[in-house]
């Protein structure tokens, strides 16, 4: 059997791998465009910020290791072209030698990727104009940093004066995860970063109200958000810098300008081969990652996949499903049952030593769905238990079936253990689990590093509590003119209040329960939620109509930022 691969990255090379394990005999063949194989996507805004010192930290495995321990024709500089599906034929072009080949299949899998979004605005030609997507790409990028233009390449660097740095400005395309991570690490290389974003947030699969709390941490790091604006085009200035033109006529001039506007599957191939491209614009393929064609097969960015959660057809450009899928493609061809689930989306990102990560569905597209068969949580447990010290609130907000507890989606920020969270609510959400399921897992616990009770069991718990009808729920933005308890002791209305509410410390309430009326629904807050829900159990076993407002104060605040919105911080 003989097998060509396209693509040499995270999808093709684990495919590669896994099916020279599986398969010994098999002729494979893994042809890559650029000039590396198997090398970190993710990690190349930080070889631009030098976190990452060395280029060579970021190819995983070398063309001559598929080589020698896998048995594997890998040709780099090497692109695809065309395919002939009748003939069962690829032809192949030696992009140094211009040379083209023509190489017959018997399993072809697809993997090219996806390619960085450049829209035909004038002078996006410019020198200074950068994407981050390849290896070569960030090179590029550090080459022009440190001598791109006459300006940052001026006197000063050798003038043996350091004391005083003329500015150095970058503009940043695009609020997703590399144009973040790229904007924190100009930050961190001593640029000027102004972050332009189309759309009225960054980080497009968190919540409104959690997205702000990412823009409030990008502006007290220094970047400076330019949200709902968008670029019109480039023009040269003086010394080699450049001037970025917007939709509201905003001018930003910039030494450097990286644009991640996001991708587009590469689907050049799958045309030629007449595949069936679906509706999101990726290569449409079943369960075992096989195209249309019986005989080849496709993974990694430029596939559309199946949404766990909402059945939808989806495009998720991320290393996890990309691996994932290319072993499964494998598995198929090496005649092993093996299906692809679907994709939740789980992702995380650091900035600025802060965390943001989710998986599943989020409120918003359940809004866009029309879906109302859901309640959401908001809920501020500690990373670790609060005697041990260095502990730090999570801001989780989760999301569940009204009808049956299913769990739906969990989005999470904060500054440490974030990761293991929603890496839990990951795998319960991938295995069909109900909040119910979240209240009973038993999970790793010291003090250093969570507490008796979770913040996934503590989800679960408090999910079940309302679904119970133990803990009636609501929320801020479902007030209208009700009556608002509010049992915080007083001197904490001195920091934060609500205007109106009623203030009854939750040690004076059963005390106090005449002065609260009987004939309204009355909204309970705390702080964060906790003696909210006290105060609630109180009020409904002694007759009152009362509901715990989700997350207290704290998620008041991620509302408040959500209606003054980042610019205005």
């Amino acid at each position: 059997m003989k097998v060509i691969i396209v693509g040499g990255v995270a999808g093709g090379a684990s495919c590669a791998a896994r099916l020279r394990r599986l398969d010994e005999k098999a002729e494979i063949i893994m042809v890559e465009k650029g000039p590396f194989v198997s090398y970190a996507n993710c990690g190349l805004p930080y070889y631009v910020g030098g976190v990452i010192e060395k280029e060579s930290s970021l190819l995983v495995a070398s063309e001559q290791l598929f080589r020698s321990q896998f048995n594997i024709d890998v040709r780099t500089n090497c692109e695809a072209i065309d395919i002939s599906a009748k003939e069962k034929t690829i032809q192949l072009k030696n992009v140094e030698t211009g040379e083209v080949t023509t190489e017959a299949y018997d399993k072809l899998v697809l993997s090219p990727g996806a390619k960085a979004i450049r829209p035909p605005f004038p002078g996006i030609e410019l020198p200074g104009i950068f994407h981050v997507r390849t290896v070569p790409d960030v090179s590029a990028i550090t080459e022009w940093i440190e001598k791109g233009n006459p300006f940052l390449a001026g006197m000063y660097r050798y003038s043996g004066f350091q004391a005083v740095r003329p500015k150095t400005r970058a503009v940043v395309v695009g609020g997703g995860f590399i144009g973040l991570e790229t904007a924190e690490n100009l930050i961190h290389r001593g640029f000027e970063v102004t972050l332009l974003q189309n759309s009225p947030h960054v980080l497009a699969p968190l919540d409104p109200e959690n997205s702000t709390i990412v823009e409030t941490l990008l502006k007290r790091n220094g970047i400076k958000l330019a949200m709902g604006d968008a670029v019109t085009g480039f023009e040269k200035a003086a010394n080699g810098a450049i001037n970025v033109q917007t939709k509201s006529g905003k001018i930003y001039p910039a030494d450097i300008v990286i644009l991640a506007i996001g991708v587009r599957p590469d689907t050049m191939l799958a045309k030629a081969a007449e595949l069936e491209i679906g509706e999101r614009g990726g290569i449409r393929v079943d369960e075992h990652m096989r195209t249309s064609d019986p005989n080849i097969f496709a993974v990694g960015d430029v596939v559309e996949v199946k949404d766990y959660v909402t059945e939808e057809w989806s495009l998720i450009a991320l290393a996890n499903p990309a691996n994932r899928q290319g072993r499964i493609a494998a598995d198929v061809i090496a005649g092993r049952k093996s299906s692809y689930r679907g994709t939740q989306g789980t992702a995380i990102i650091g900035l600025f030593g802060g965390t943001a990560a989710w998986t599943g569905v989020s409120e918003t597209t359940l809004n866009r769905l029309g879906d109302t068969d859901y309640e959401k949580i908001y809920l501020y447990p500690n990373s670790h238990a609060g005697y041990y010290p260095g502990a730090h609130p999570i801001a989780m907000k989760v999301l569940f079936r009204k009808s049956d507890g299913r769990l739906l989606g969990a989005q999470a920020l904060g500054m440490d253990n974030i990761d293991k969270r929603i890496s839990a609510f990951a795998a319960y959400l991938q295995m069909g689990a109900s909040i119910y399921d979240l209240e009973e897992a038993e999970l790793c616990y010291a003090p250093q590093f969570g507490s008796a009770k979770d913040p996934v069991n503590f989800a679960g718990m408090v999910a079940a509590d309302v679904l119970g009808g133990v803990m009636p729920l609501s929320h801020w933005e479902e007030l209208k003119d009700g009556f608002v308890l509010d049992v915080r002791e007083s001197f904490e209305l001195t920091v934060e209040n609500v205007s109106g509410a009623t203030n009854i410390p939750l040690g004076q309430l059963r005390t106090r329960l005449n002065e609260l009326p009987a004939d309204q629904e009355i909204h309970v807050i705390c702080r964060s939620g906790q003696r909210a829900y006290m105060a609630t159990r109180i009020l409904l076993q002694n007759g009152f109509n009362a509901k715990t407002i989700s997350g207290g104060m704290l998620s008041k605040a991620q509302n408040y930022l959500l209606e003054i919105g980042p610019n205005e911080l």
